[in-house]
């Protein structure tokens, strides 16, 4: 993108987490660390089962107009699922956690200017006001652009005067995919991926000197031992673009998976070993696929 362009992700929900307990019953839930979030700093963190495995994704931010409310933002199709689990280990902590959907939209802000635009520096999860709600440099990647909570009904308008034009999701995809960055349960195996194989470490979405959370032991078993044997990467797709799930396989072996994917550029779940140099072709159906290394990774 060579200039500011905005769109509001039907795909994603907020949720408002509120209450005297809520920062404490979050910081054991979560795989970041609740004390980084600030009115000038949002996060990225997951929840896991308690064997490791990812459930769901989110971003969080403090309400500019209530700076003791918690907005999450969560997959719009999976929200129910989240408020129910989180729910289930509310015991009796004083936290109240309510779909704040018909509120709030949440819109991706990316392209050449958008640090600028937003008045924000270029650094993982720095916030500021915009339009009633929040902007923040994405916490994951800063190449990403930044993400945005706005009250709903005004958020297209907030973007238009902050000098946002219009964009479309496919040129949203294109860039998320081209960084090897994933996007929830499209690209992660609710209840079966680990966090350290699709970039959670490198992506400022675990913090290891916290302190325990749903999932840790078994988080921090796999990095400090080097158990990590796949990633996920960008592919280049040279043929029909595999549908999610699809084997990807090099002279009969089985190497990995496909996740999504978009015209020529898609996400791959690939063995280590797939990267080697080989006569042979990495094949997902029909199409030829390129593994590119994130220059972000560690791997």
């Amino acid at each position: 993108m060579t200039e500011p362009a905005a769109l509001v992700l039907e795909s994603r929900a907020v949720l408002c987490v509120t209450g005297m307990d809520s920062r404490d019953f979050l910081q054991g839930m979560i795989s970041n660390d609740i004390g980084k979030l600030t009115p000038e700093r949002a996060i990225w963190a997951a929840f896991l089962t308690p064997q490791g495995k990812f459930l769901h994704e989110f971003f969080l931010c403090l309400d500019p107009r209530d700076p003791q409310a918690i907005l999450i933002d969560c997959e719009a199709a999976r929200l129910n699922d989240l408020k129910r689990r989180l729910s289930l280990y509310k015991l009796r902590s004083k936290v109240e956690i309510e779909d704040a959907g018909a509120r709030y939209a949440v819109a991706a802000l990316f392209g050449a200017g958008t640090a600028a635009a937003l008045a924000l520096p270029e650094t993982a999860g720095a916030a500021a006001p915009l339009g009633g709600g929040l902007a923040y440099m994405d916490p994951r990647l800063p190449d990403l652009g930044a993400r945005a909570v706005l009250p709903r009904g005004e958020a297209d308008a907030a973007l238009k005067q902050a000098g946002f034009t219009a964009a479309s999701p496919a040129a949203y995809d294109r860039l998320r995919m081209s960084l090897g960055v994933p996007d929830g349960s499209r690209d992660l195996e609710v209840e079966r991926s680990p966090l350290l194989e699709n970039g959670f470490d490198e992506l400022n979405g675990v913090d290891w000197d916290k302190g325990c959370f749903m999932g840790q032991e078994l988080t921090a078993r796999t990095k400090y031992r080097a158990l990590i044997k796949k990633r996920l990467m960008p592919v280049e797709i040279d043929g029909p673009t595999p549908a999610p799930g699809t084997p990807i396989l090099r002279g009969g072996k089985d190497l990995g998976t496909m996740r999504s994917g978009l015209e020529h550029l898609g996400l791959a779940l690939l063995r280590l070993d797939a990267l080697e140099s080989s006569t042979q072709p990495l094949m997902a159906g029909e199409a030829k696929l390129i593994p590119k290394k994130m220059a972000w990774a560690r791997f």
